[in-house]
């Protein structure tokens, strides 16, 4: 399912113009029918006899509005339009033509701007105002600002927003939440319309994926309004992994009297320092819970023991260490590459720690490793790769490595902090795929993936993953996940790139988390949790009872 950007649907917008001669006129009438579509549905089906307020502002917007209201109209709503910031005779364009049928249809229409009262507090604008005609309506129509908007509200409009919000009025936003980044879901001081429901037009725009957009959104729904699918599809850099695609992906395995763990897939976790046993041990433990046939697992001499009785099912190897008990001792390296080969993908970096020793010892390793061999790193090994630089990577081939920072990983990789890692997590994760030429995981809620162009036929590509729990927030959550992707790397059977392993990993590793909160609730889910978890939320794949809600 695609995902826009403002820029990228004006652009439709131009094409069906020139290209297809679809007056623009023509997809605003269909907006508008759509969002009166959603007012019936959200109403029970009728709205006759309902009082429904439509707030409308100058831009396209603002005419998808005034569609909504003629029909609403039509269908025997009682309807009064606001219009925000401007005078009807400022009007122009688009929402001009579709504005003028409706005093033609006695139909309620009031401007309101915060200049027209501008001695007046919040509180006296609320009374003085036609506005607090809120209180008494069934449903509210937000259409004030679209995909051009950028925060904050301006307070006349926050007042309505909050208006709605404390009276626990429904709102039904056009395309994108009033107050809400369409491009980054950034959302200011003045917050945005809380939406019940978006009826977003053509195709999903980021900022709905993103939080804190995706707070406000609501459920969210896709109206076509006609625009032609091979401009869309044409037009588009980002996709929604959805379950359809995931099962297209990741058949059920081939249950055949021949199937060997060979043909599921080797996988080499190299983790471990002192006191880190467990994020090794987890690692190597949800490869196999992920898929794979075979998981060795390489650790500080020192932690052999502790990581046998932890995970008796992981083949060990004990690596010369340091006094430190750190990786990096004498033959460290030709013993760590001799396994490698030997491994259809390698995961790097859980508790492997990040002393000078060990610093040494991977830069070595990636240096020697083969350029085409699979590869995930992840945790002490991002910070690693931070101080060794991008250049450590650049002899890899195309499709071949993953990074899964979370944001305070990214911002070292990056330069900068986490906090502008999160600002906009989709300029972030992009920006690392093509500065280290990897497939980047960028973790969190509404986990990313980005591929640099030389992965996706020239053309750089994000990937948004709507699924998900506040369960998966817990400590070693990350190294399931590096297994997990690890294990979908190695999987002769289905033979993924490096972005659909990180695409479908991002995807299990959410209904797992899931799964958890089902079961045992939002709080108190341990990472153990999680990569257990993981056969089941394979299972869920095909199983559709088992679905919890939609992809959108």
């Amino acid at each position: 399912m695609n995902v826009f950007t403002a820029k990228e649907m004006r652009e439709c917008d131009r094409r069906v113009a020139e290209e297809y001669g679809l007056p623009s006129v023509c997809l605003m009438e269909a907006a508008g029918i759509a969002l009166a579509d959603a007012c019936a549905e959200e109403l029970g089906g009728d709205v006759r006899g309902k009082t429904i307020t439509v707030l409308c502002g100058k831009g396209s917007n603002g005419g998808d509005g005034f569609v909504a209201a003629r029909h609403l109209l039509t269908r025997g709503a009682k309807v009064v339009v606001f219009l925000l910031g401007i005078e009807p005779h400022e009007l122009t364009g688009d929402a001009a033509t579709q504005y003028k049928s409706l005093p033609l249809m006695v139909l309620p229409f009031l401007s309101f701007s915060w200049q027209t009262v501008p001695n007046l507090s919040k509180e006296a604008a609320l009374i003085a105002n036609p506005y607090f005609a809120v209180q008494h309506i069934d449903l509210l129509v937000d259409c004030v600002y679209g995909t051009k908007f950028r925060p904050p509200l301006p307070p006349f409009v926050q007042m309505f927003a909050e208006a709605a919000r404390d009276r626990g009025v429904p709102v039904i936003s056009c395309d994108v939440p009033s107050g809400v980044n369409a491009d980054t879901g950034e959302v200011g001081e003045g917050g945005a319309f809380q939406a019940t429901r978006t009826v977003t037009l053509a195709g999903l725009k980021r900022g709905l994926l993103q939080y804190p957009g995706a707070t406000y959104a609501g459920r969210v729904t896709v109206a076509p309004v006609g625009m032609p699918p091979d401009i869309l599809d044409a037009a588009a850099t980002a996709t929604l992994t959805t379950m359809d695609w995931v099962r297209e992906k990741l058949p059920p395995r081939t249950q055949s009297r021949d199937a060997n763990k060979g043909r599921s897939g080797m996988v080499l976790v190299i983790a471990g320092s002192a006191g880190m046993a467990g994020a090794a041990t987890l690692a190597g433990m949800s490869a196999l819970r992920g898929g794979a046939g075979l998981v060795h697992l390489a650790v500080p001499e020192s932690l052999l023991d502790t990581a046998a009785m932890l995970a008796p099912e992981l083949v060990l190897h004990g690596l010369p260490e340091t006094p430190g008990r750190a990786h990096g001792g004498d033959g460290a390296v030709d013993k760590i590459l001799a396994l490698a080969e030997r491994a259809d993908a390698v995961a790097l970096g859980p508790g492997i720690g990040t002393g000078e020793e060990t610093q040494r010892f991977v830069r070595a390793f990636l240096e020697r490793l083969p350029a085409d061999k699979k590869l995930v790193i992840d945790a002490d090994g991002l910070s690693l790769l931070s101080l060794l630089g991008e250049q450590t990577l650049a002899h890899r081939a195309p499709e071949s490595t993953v990074l899964t920072p979370h944001p305070g990983e990214a911002g070292k990789l990056l330069n900068a902090d986490a906090s502008s890692v999160q600002n906009d997590r989709a300029n972030a994760a992009q920006s690392l795929a093509k500065r280290y030429r990897a497939t980047v995981l960028l973790k969190g809620a509404r986990t990313l993936i980005a591929t640099d162009s030389s992965h996706s036929g020239g053309k750089e590509r994000l990937y948004f993953n709507r699924r998900g729990s506040v369960a998966l927030g817990t400590a070693g959550s990350g190294d399931v996940l590096t297994g997990l992707t690890a294990a979908l790397l190695a999987d002769r059977e289905n033979g993924l790139s490096a972005t659909d392993a990180a695409r479908i990993g991002a995807f299990l590793h959410a209904i797992a988390g899931e799964w958890c909160e089902q079961k045992r609730g939002a709080v108190g889910v341990i990472s153990g949790d999680i990569r257990e978890a993981l056969p089941e939320a394979r299972a869920a794949l095909y199983d559709r009872a088992k679905e919890s809600f939609s992809d959108v």
